[in-house]
């Protein structure tokens, strides 16, 4: 038995009871599924902390079957996530991704930072969204192991000529290589390079780019199949 302080942001929530809730949080160092009593009374100090979206402080008491939140304080509650219903779907979609593919006591700082960044982008900015959710599901897939071979052809190592992205072999592919991959998606080279930068980028400036409508379309399908193949998603 124990205090935790730690920072967090919620990711699910449940009703429990009349008044209680049931709130995983994702942080740094793992997800917790915590009890917060009261929670859904009225004037309840935990009401705001321990709602979807909240990003915050919490000091949570750990028994030695369940945890419940003593307190908390608010940092960021994603407002805008609120207000517009196409925001909203993307962001609870993002969150249920990333509870399927993070557990307690596990290292999930990356993890956390690039929830944190991509519900930034959909809450506070007017960039496209499905872009934003490519991006994210790159971005995720090479934090879990799944990055993809990206500077030449899977196959046969050819640095021209790159056209294919192989969602069976996990990587580029040139013309000749892609053709009879039944698995490949052909690709530009604006989207070949998006794909690059997402990669290799700092975590602050992983959306600093834009894109024409084809290539968003490209990389969409792209990064919506990987994740698909590679997580079941």
């Amino acid at each position: 038995m124990g205090i935790i302080k730690t920072k967090g942001i919620v990711i699910s929530e449940n009703k429990m009871g009349d008044f209680d809730k049931m709130v995983t949080i994702l942080t740094p160092n793992g997800k917790i599924g915590c009890a917060a009593k009261g929670a859904r009374r009225p004037r309840s100090l935990l009401m705001a902390g321990t709602q979807f979206f909240c990003f915050g402080e919490y000091l949570i008491f750990k028994g030695n079957n369940s945890y419940n939140i003593n307190s908390c304080d608010c940092i960021e509650i994603f407002y805008n996530l609120r207000t517009d219903l196409d925001k909203l779907n993307y962001a609870v979609d993002f969150c249920k991704i990333v509870d399927k593919v993070t557990f307690e006591n596990q290292n999930t700082y990356k993890i956390l930072q690039l929830l944190l960044n991509t519900l930034y982008m959909i809450s506070e900015t007017n960039k496209n969204l499905e872009l934003v959710a490519s991006v994210f599901r790159i971005r995720l897939l090479c934090l879990l192991g799944f990055m993809p071979i990206v500077n030449s052809c899977v196959n046969c190592n050819e640095n021209e000529n790159i056209t294919f992205f192989s969602i069976g072999d996990d990587g580029y592919k040139c013309q000749n290589c892609g053709r009879i991959d039944k698995s490949a998606i052909s690709m530009c080279t604006t989207t070949m390079d998006a794909i690059r930068y997402i990669i290799s980028a700092p975590a602050k400036k992983i959306f600093s780019f834009e894109l024409p409508n084809e290539a968003i379309d490209e990389i969409s399908l792209i990064s919506k199949v990987y994740l698909k193949n590679k997580l079941e998603i």
